[in-house]
């Protein structure tokens, strides 16, 4: 399918634009892009209000396989081939895809947007819960510190550094023979010198 065809076939529903993109083109009316031409196939926006019609129809949604996986677009589905030979019924099934595609440009709208403010704090969030993750996945618990306070003097140590009563007792019979020897010679040393002269 090439632009002078896609210009026909849509000219009963009324001006449009058509664009290269990605493999095909991109056919849009007022701004708002509700077919697209990919592989030679026609696809029409859809959503809740018209999917049901293109199922009828046998269509499928929009598709297409990547190395991994393959990967459904469920906002659009082929143009059921038999409409291109209906242009009356194409107008009626292309409004309904440009209503689809203003539902969809309306309710994106809506959706508030996050202002440079808000997605710096949102950033500065993210890098803080990343840092206070463990490489585990789990976070990393704070150990609270406890405020310093001297442990009061136990009993058993004031008595391990005061001498007990039994202690001094032995030191007092120990030293009292030397005390006693002392008390005899200060004796004998008086006494030689009160002792008068013959």
């Amino acid at each position: 399918m090439d632009r002078d065809y896609l210009a026909d076939l849509f000219e009963p529903f009324g001006p449009v634009a058509i664009r290269r993109m990605f493999s095909g083109f991109g056919i849009s009316a007022d701004g708002i892009t509700f077919a697209l031409v990919l592989r030679d196939t026609i696809y029409l926006r859809a959503d809740e209000a018209t999917i049901a019609s293109f199922e009828s129809e046998g269509s499928q949604p929009f598709s297409y396989t990547t190395r991994q996986r393959t990967v459904t677009v469920a906002s659009y589905w082929r143009l059921p081939d038999r409409l291109l030979d209906e242009p009356d019924e194409l107008v009626e099934w292309s409004r309904a895809a440009l209503a689809a595609a203003e539902r969809a440009a309306l309710a994106k709208a809506r959706k508030p947007r996050k202002t440079k403010a808000e997605s710096t704090k949102s950033a500065s969030s993210s890098s803080r819960a990343r840092k206070s993750t463990s490489p585990t996945g789990s976070s990393s618990k704070s150990i609270p510190s406890k405020p310093y306070s001297p442990k009061p003097s136990s009993s058993k140590s004031s008595s391990a550094k005061r001498p007990s009563a039994k202690g001094s007792s032995l030191k007092a019979v120990a030293n009292r023979p030397r005390a006693e020897g002392r008390d005899k010679l200060a004796a004998k040393r008086s006494g030689s010198r009160r002792a008068p002269a013959k």
